[in-house]
């Protein structure tokens, strides 16, 4: 999705990854075969790198520091990073600013002596989070009660955890944020998502959202970005509850819930964190429609799409499973005001993002717009199978 962005700013792309089938090989000049967290493909790519940037978080900091003290320059910084990367540092982080966030607490904090009688104070239900690598809803359960808790802890242990309050809340929200090195700002419009299983299923644009809870948002992205002296993009996950906003996660980097930047904004999120990271000046982050809905496309089977391609690189009509990709692609592509983004992923597993549609939207009035929202996801769910 950062191709045309590439190509647009003159820029040549490099990627270190652990496999050819990874779909940023298509676009990129160069790549280095490796583990993310492989030292040696990560100093081979700096070779020929002006400035290296993240697609992920899952990242070793010591050994990336080891490059930094040798003068490659990483955007955002490993200072930026370094707060944010283990989510009970970044909930820490967040008290620290004053930013507003669930209570929580840090199970490793609690003394060995005492685990064995350790009551919740929290409260039921209340939402279980592995500290480190979790995505997609990977890493994080609702849990109901205290011997459910009881249950993961003594099997898992104290120390990969971080217990938060459950927030009932009444929307989700998200925003992207931009800040480059010489302090400017861009903010996107606020989004509201719906989370299917903790994986996003759909992101509107834009939230339906009282002018000062907007303002409110803007000014939280403006006091992170600032504070953290970020270079770069980054996205915000959001609770709304009770008329307050309330910060679920940071994702430090370009995020599902700004894919629809790319038909429906002015600047899309991958020019911007290229514009960012290169020195450039941010583009305009404003919608250029009245809005748009964005859907992904989750895995519903476990399959090998391989054979999407047969070897004189033409498309099969089937999966190994049966299921016709290909045509299922054209008929999403056939909706109005569709744009078709499939990332070309060679193995497909339920809740996996295998790509996304996103409808633009025409009506400027808020309700007229959200009934054409509903409408445009009622068509996709007609043609893609539900996650199972």
């Amino acid at each position: 999705m950062m191709a045309a962005a590439v190509q647009k700013l003159g820029l040549e792309l490099r990627v270190q990854t652990p496999s050819l089938a990874d779909p940023a090989v298509a676009i990129a000049h160069q790549v280095c075969l490796g583990p993310i967290q492989d030292l040696a493909t990560t100093r081979a790519l700096t070779a020929h790198s002006d400035v290296i940037t993240f697609e992920n978080e899952f990242v070793n900091l010591a050994d990336l520091a080891q490059l930094e003290a040798e003068g490659v320059v990483f955007a955002p910084s490993l200072r930026s990073l370094a707060p944010l990367l283990d989510k009970a540092h970044q909930r820490t982080y967040l008290r620290q600013l004053g930013l507003p966030t669930p209570d929580f607490l840090t199970l490793a904090d609690i003394p060995a002596a005492d685990r064995r009688t350790w009551k919740n104070p929290l409260g039921f239900p209340v939402v279980l989070k592995a500290r480190r690598l979790g995505y997609d809803g990977q890493g994080t359960s609702v849990i109901q009660t205290a011997v459910e808790l009881r249950a993961v802890l003594d099997t898992e242990g104290f120390e990969p955890f971080l217990l938060e309050k459950f927030v009932p809340f009444d929307r989700e929200l998200a925003v992207m944020a931009a800040r480059n090195s010489a302090g400017e700002i861009a903010v996107y419009p606020v989004v509201e998502t719906q989370q299917e299983r903790q994986i996003c299923r759909w992101v509107l644009a834009p939230a339906e959202l009282s002018t000062e809870l907007q303002q409110g948002v803007a000014t939280i992205a403006t006091r992170l970005l600032e504070a953290l002296e970020w270079i770069g993009i980054f996205g915000l996950e959001l609770f709304e509850s009770g008329g307050e906003i309330l910060i679920n996660e940071i994702a430090p980097r370009t995020h599902n819930s700004g894919h629809y930047t790319l038909d429906a904004c002015e600047t899309s999120q991958f020019e911007q964190q290229l514009r960012a990271v290169t020195g450039r000046s941010l583009g305009n982050p404003q919608l250029k429609v009245p809005g748009a809905v964005m859907v992904n496309l989750l895995g519903f089977e476990s399959a090998d799409l391989a054979d999407l391609e047969d070897e004189k690189g033409q498309s099969s009509p089937r999966s190994m499973t049966g299921f016709n990709y290909v045509e299922t692609q054209k008929k999403l592509a056939q909706i109005p005001q569709a744009h078709l983004y499939w990332y070309g992923k060679k193995v497909s597993r339920p809740g996996r993002k295998l790509g996304h549609v996103t409808v633009t939207l025409r009506s400027e009035d808020s309700q007229e717009r959200r009934q054409e929202a509903m409408a445009a996801i009622a068509a996709i769910d007609a043609i893609w199978p539900p996650l199972a």
